[in-house]
């Protein structure tokens, strides 16, 4: 009995050729008695939807001629007119549609089915929307040239790949649980979808992760000089697993972009200047007069060269100098400019000491020769006649 009793309700429940064909029927017939007894309002209700699309129409067309004409492509303006243009006709047509068809009084069945066509394009259109305007904050993100031609290019079809596939699979969530579709198994299925392919991928996401990162913040670009563990080089491409980095000795190293961003990273390209210490050792002989000079001549040198002086003084007493030091600065990042400079200051140094007199120190040692007393005497007597003499004679009187 239960059994036969749950037959027919299963049967009703089919959506069978007969049923749909009904339902069109029905709604037929509601339309043309809605037609026949509010015809006016249905006039007005056109006028008007009529208006509310040609309205829609030309906002459109303002995007348009927006995208066209900004000068910046990755500009707001130009984003906003794009996304604006992106607009759909059927979704203008659903919008007037909707606004109008509860003035006309229309029945039950056409209100029904505008409401539901006017979901479904109204979730996807705000989906087309959405994307069209992260994509162009990324590229205003990326709109640098140094990147142009390279992660970028690559980058660019993933990205909007992942955010067209993530975008239009909400919207699709969004649209059938509006229509009254049971998506909680359809959302746990996409989540383990995704948790299985991100642990069999992580490797490759992580360094995708790490270089859109590297897109994104612009801790280094195409180009630019760094340095890190050890190893200097120029940036040479940034892909979207490796970065290739072309060393100073000719060597092109491949990291990828995951470690890179691991590390400590010097970047030598925006450097606002460049830092040199010249430490400088003069001989115990010179006179506390000169040496106290020295810092002022430094100085001289220093500016008289083009480079900013930082300080200059005295540092302490080495086993074999008095020992002084200058710091100067050199402005901008170019390392040929400031290899240069130092160049021509150490040798002005070199030429301005040789002028003054002023002798440069280098390792040296004393020896002083003594007798069985302790008392210093000359290893070379016949030097110093003088003094051999007096030796001899205190030789004498000794014994």
């Amino acid at each position: 009995m239960s059994s036969n009793a749950a037959a027919p309700a299963a049967t009703t429940n089919k959506i069978t050729s007969e049923g749909v064909e009904d339902r069109f029927n029905e709604l037929f017939h509601s339309s043309h008695v809605w037609i026949e007894q509010h015809w006016l309002q249905i006039l007005i209700a056109i006028g008007v939807a009529t208006g509310i699309y040609l309205i829609l129409a030309a906002v459109k067309g303002w995007g348009s001629k927006l995208r066209d004409q900004a000068g910046d492509s990755t500009g707001w303006r130009t984003i906003l007119g794009r996304t604006v243009a992106k607009t759909g006709n059927l979704f203008m047509i659903l919008v007037a549609a909707k606004l109008v068809v509860g003035y006309a009084d229309a029945p039950p069945a056409v209100d029904h089915t505008v409401t539901f066509l006017f979901t479904i394009f109204a979730v996807f259109q705000a989906a087309v929307w959405v994307r069209e305007l992260v994509l162009g904050f990324i590229e205003k993100r990326t709109s640098a040239d140094d990147y142009h031609g390279d992660a970028i290019t690559s980058a660019m079809g993933i990205i909007r790949l992942f955010i067209s596939f993530a975008v239009f699979a909400i919207a699709l969530v969004v649209v059938l649980g509006n229509l009254g579709v049971n998506v909680t198994g359809l959302v746990a299925g996409l989540g383990v979808g995704g948790i299985a392919i991100g642990l069999a991928a992580q490797g490759i996401f992580a360094d995708l992760i790490a270089a859109l990162s590297i897109i994104f913040d612009k801790p280094f670009r195409k180009g630019d000089s760094i340095h890190y563990d050890g190893t200097s080089g120029s940036i040479e491409q940034i892909g979207l697993k490796s970065t290739r980095i072309r060393s100073f000795d000719g060597d092109q190293r491949i990291i990828s972009n995951r470690n890179l961003l691991d590390k400590e990273i010097s970047n030598n390209t925006r450097r606002d200047h460049r830092r040199q210490t010249f430490p400088i050792g003069v001989i115990y002989q010179t006179s506390p007069e000169v040496c106290s000079r020295i810092p002022a001549i430094l100085q001289e040198i220093v500016e008289e060269h083009g480079a900013t002086f930082v300080r200059a003084g005295f540092t302490g007493f080495g086993g074999s100098s008095l020992d002084f030091e200058v710091t100067f600065d050199n402005a901008g990042p170019d390392y040929a400019e400031f290899y240069e400079k130092r160049t021509v200051i150490g040798i002005g140094i070199l030429k301005r000491f040789n002028d003054e007199g002023i002798e440069i120190a280098y390792p040296t040692q004393m020896t002083f020769t003594a007798n069985a007393a302790g008392e210093a005497i000359d290893p070379y007597p016949a030097s110093h006649p003088e003094q051999a003499n007096d030796a001899t004679a205190n030789t004498i009187r000794g014994s």
